[in-house]
This record gives C-alpha cells, structure tokens and sequence, in this order.
C-alpha cells in the first residue's frame, strides 16, 4: 500500500505532527498569562478535545515512524532529512507541549538580567514589572521555587533569549525553539559524521519522542546531547582537544555530559598513554567549564544545585521508588532511606559503566556505543528521570547501532514513553496505560520480527580509537557516505 512507502510515511507522519500541533494550541502547556491572546488556557471541552486530537496525532506519527524504520531495515533509502523536515516543521509554530520547562528557561534567564542569583533561588523571586514574571507565573509548582540546575552556557544562552525578546513568552519561546532546531540539526551532523544513515536518523532524529520532547517541548537535553555527540565525534577523528573543549560546554549545559570525558578519555589513554587519558580532556573541559562559569559572570553556585532535581519524585525513577517504598516501611519519613537508595543507585551505575569503558579500552567495542550504553545506565539509575532522558544514550546508540536487537528495543522504548506525558505537560494514570500498551506491542512486534544486524558488534582488537564503524549488514546502514536525504 501506498501509505506504508517511504512517501506514504513521509505524508503520514507529516499529518500526525500537524494534529500534535494543532491539539496542543488547546491542550498544550498554555502559559498562565502573556501568551498574546493566541495561547491561553482553553473551555475544558475545547482542552478535552484538543488533548484527543493530540493523541490521535501522535500515533499517527508513531505508526508512520515505525513503518518508516521497517522500510529502512529492508533497504530503502527514505530520504530522512526531507521527512525530518515534514515532521518537525509543523511543530515550530507549536505552543510549548509536554512540559513547562520552557517557562524557567525563560524565568532563569530573566534573573540573571535583573541581577537575581540563579543558583540561589527559584523564578518566584521576579517581582511584578521585572522580565520574566509573566513565564515565573507558567512555572510548574515544584520548580517554582527551586535553583536553577543548570550550567552558565545555558543561562547565557537563555538571557541572550530574553534580551532579544524582551521576556514576552510568545517570541520568547520561539527563540528557545530556535535553539531546539540548531541542535537538532547538530544531532543530524554528528550521527552522520559517526557513520550514521538513514536508519541512524530514524532512530535518532526523526524519533518522535525527540520530536515532541525537544522540538516540541524545548528540552535543553536535544543541545546538550548535540554537543556531546559533536565532541565525541571530533575526539574519534583525532581532535580530542577540541572534543573535550566542545563536552565542557555540554557539561555547561547538563552535568550528564561529563559521562563522555570517560570514554574521550580511553581514545586518548590508547593512543597516549593511561595517564594521558585519565588527566587531559578533562583538564580540558575543566578549564572551558571554569573559563565559560567566569565570562557567563553566574558564578559557580551549579556545583551546589546538582542535586536540586532529585529532590523531586519521578515515577520513571526506580531507585526513586525503591526507596520510597523501603523508606514508608521502615519509618515515618522515608526521605532518609530513599535518599541512600539514590545514592547506592549512582554508585551501582558508575560501576557498572566502568565495564563498557573497560571493554572500549581492550578494543571489544565501539566507543560512540559504550558511551550509549553508559549514558542509558546512569538514567536508569538516576533519581530522577523524565521520559526524554532516555534519548541521552538513545543518539548515540543509533549512530552505529540502530539495526541491532539493542537498536530495536530502544525504538520501542521511545514509542512507550511519548504517552506518558499528556501535551499538558501532566502525566496522568492514563498516560502510563498508554505507554504501557505500547510497550507489549512492541515487544510481540519484537519477537516477530527480530533485527539481527551486527552494527554493534566488537570491533577488531586495536580499533576503538578510530571512532565507529559500520559493518555491511544492510544496504541502508552500510551507506554512510551517500546519503540519500540532502
């Protein structure tokens, strides 16, 4: 049938993002006021009836994305970058959807123009008449109050926003969206320069739950994840200098970043020696980390707001939930306990990422998949974890991966996890129903059509310090040079 092509996709999936976007001008994560008369809360019917269209618009896009990617495994081309284009582009003009993050970006930007210390307190602080009160009353309750956990390269880019725009939500959040298409179009970049094709994009770029979550909901993870790739892209070509300057600007971004220095740091321990690896990209990214804090002029009040997210319960977090469940059985208060689970929880993840890093070190296996696979542990351990966090490793794994059983797990995963959150930006019991569903099917899609290609597999002993590789396995990852969506 024609609408299972890759053009019958293309067309697909162009419709359903259009159906997000129109959903959520009624059912999105509306700004309490200053939204121009164009975003505003909406009659319930009218926000019941948008958050359906939304939905319906989402498994459109879902549907069309999955046969996209079943396309590409049999060797289609596909054209990513045209279809990327189709389905991203009706959501540019989206109100923000599936998070009111965006609402403190603009709130923590604002502070630090009106001379307020963004590590030290919350957007409640601006008064009436300041920039970015408007956007400090949209701030979702619990971040309300709490510092920014952020790096001073995000909050100069955030009061760059607010300048230009002057703090009013509606140009505002186009300025944040602007920033949202630029990493994406650095993911795209540096998944093509690890060796990614068509099916690297599907499963990196063209995925929906970076669709919606950073084109759509303006999460600063889709440029911190830009940045990490692009650093470990020019480390595995033999700039690792540049590389580690490019992580501590991520790092700047979102702590998680510095994952990356581990395994930058094993290219340059192979071809330098150990020592070599264990001190300079990180002296590195420490002297861009300490230069970008100095000229930002924020101070180094992120080293102390690190931990600041934790203190907020998410359902996606086990160790979260491990330890509020230990903790309601021993005692009254269970934060005690569930605070030491959090941490046993990290501890557990840095140990357990030592074993891909041990294995890119002896040349067993790809370093752009061991970073992955590190970067999917320490979110499944983290205490606090949101649905798009998942695409931290999930970018990086697509770029040599994508056509593997871990490949093909990711893929529904990410399918799962787009219905958690409503367009609201809640997460309703329902929404978890969905994802839930989701998940079983495509685990049965799973077993019945299983990826067996070989993207992943150990390298050559002796080969993890010249970056990826792409086995011919497939007509459509064996492509790397002649991309197909130009």
């Amino acid at each position: 049938m024609w609408v299972f092509s890759t053009a019958g996709c293309r067309w697909l999936g162009a419709a359903g993002s259009l159906a997000v976007t129109v959903g959520g001008w009624a059912a999105g994560t509306l700004p309490v006021r200053g939204g121009w008369g164009l975003w505003q809360p909406r009659a319930s019917g009218v926000e019941t009836a948008g958050a359906v269209l939304a939905y319906l618009g989402l498994t459109l896009l879902l549907l069309a994305w999955w046969q996209y990617g079943r396309q590409l495994t049999a060797g289609a081309g596909g054209r990513p970058l045209l279809t990327l284009g189709w389905w991203a582009g009706p959501l540019v003009l989206a109100p923000p959807l599936y998070s009111a993050d965006v609402y403190s970006y603009i709130a923590q930007g604002a502070m630090v123009l009106e001379g307020h210390d963004v590590y030290g307190s919350g957007p409640s602080v601006l008064a009436p008449g300041e920039l970015g009160h408007d956007a400090a009353a949209s701030v979702g309750g619990h971040w309300t109050d709490t510092p920014a956990p952020y790096g001073p390269v995000f909050l100069v880019l955030a009061q760059a926003v607010v300048k230009l725009t002057g703090g009013q939500i509606l140009p505002a959040v186009l300025g944040f969206r602007l920033l949202a298409l630029a990493a994406l179009a650095l993911i795209v970049w540096a998944v093509r320069g690890l060796g990614g094709g068509p099916g690297a994009l599907w499963l990196a770029a063209l995925n929906p739950l970076l669709l919606i979550h950073v084109v759509g909901g303006l999460h600063n993870d889709g440029l911190m994840i830009a940045l990490v790739l692009c650093g470990v892209l020019l480390a595995v070509r033999g700039r690792w200098v540049t590389g580690s300057a490019v992580l501590g600007l991520a790092m700047m971004v979102k702590s998680p970043a510095a994952v990356a220095l581990l395994f930058v740091g094993v290219l340059v321990a192979r071809r330098r020696g150990v020592l070599a690896g264990l001190v300079l990209p990180g002296a590195v990214a420490g002297a861009v980390a300490a230069g970008a804090t100095v000229l930002a002029g924020t101070g180094f009040g992120w080293l102390r707001t690190q931990s600041v997210a934790a203190t907020i319960h998410t359902a996606l977090s086990v160790t979260s939930d491990v330890g509020l469940g230990l903790g309601l059985l021993v005692g009254d208060d269970p934060e005690p306990v569930k605070g030491t689970v959090q941490k046993l929880g990290l501890l557990v993840a840095v140990a357990i990422i030592g074993v891909p890093a041990w294995r890119v070190w002896k040349g067993r296996l790809d370093v752009v998949l061991g970073l992955g696979v590190s970067l999917l542990v320490l979110v499944a351990l983290s205490p606090m974890v949101q649905p798009w966090y998942v695409l931290w490793g999930v970018c990086a794994v697509a770029a040599v991966a994508w056509d593997t059983r871990l490949g093909q797990f990711l893929a529904v995963l990410c399918a799962a996890l787009t219905y958690e959150t409503a367009p609201s930006g809640h997460t309703p019991a329902y929404g978890f129903a969905l994802a839930g569903v989701a998940l079983a099917l495509g685990l049965v899609w799973m077993r019945r059509e299983r990826w067996e290609a070989g993207a992943g597999a150990p390298l050559t002993p002796g080969r993890a310090d010249a970056g990826p590789t792409v086995p011919p396995t497939r007509r459509s990852a064996a492509r790397p040079r002649s991309r197909t969506g130009r």
